[in-house]
């Protein structure tokens, strides 16, 4: 048995041991201790998916400036780049500068 498992097993034979009081503070402890956790655990789990989530919408965004430019290179006009872009007008015109 290696040194974690004889750890969980002395503080289990420790728990055992204890009066009722002492037993009830130590699962009270447990439990916010998973609580924790599990909350720590939810608010990455939350924060990693937003932030790929905004990633996306960066990256299409300037896809379709990349675009929107490729096609003011060949003359296309600005309404109809703006439109299949998906970039408003004002965008397009900023780009030509």
């Amino acid at each position: 048995m290696n040194e974690s498992g004889v750890k969980i097993v002395m503080d289990t034979l420790e728990f055992l041991s204890q009066d009722r009081e002492a037993r009830r503070l130590y699962e009270e402890r447990q439990k916010y201790l998973h609580d924790e956790a599990s909350m720590i655990e939810w608010a990455t789990e939350k924060g990693i998916a937003k932030g790929i989530e905004k990633g996306l919408v960066e990256g299409e965004k300037r896809k379709a400036i990349e675009i929107a430019k490729n096609m003011l290179s060949f003359g296309i006009e600005v309404s109809v780049i703006a439109k299949t872009s998906g970039i408003t007008v004002s965008e397009v015109e900023a780009l030509k500068d």
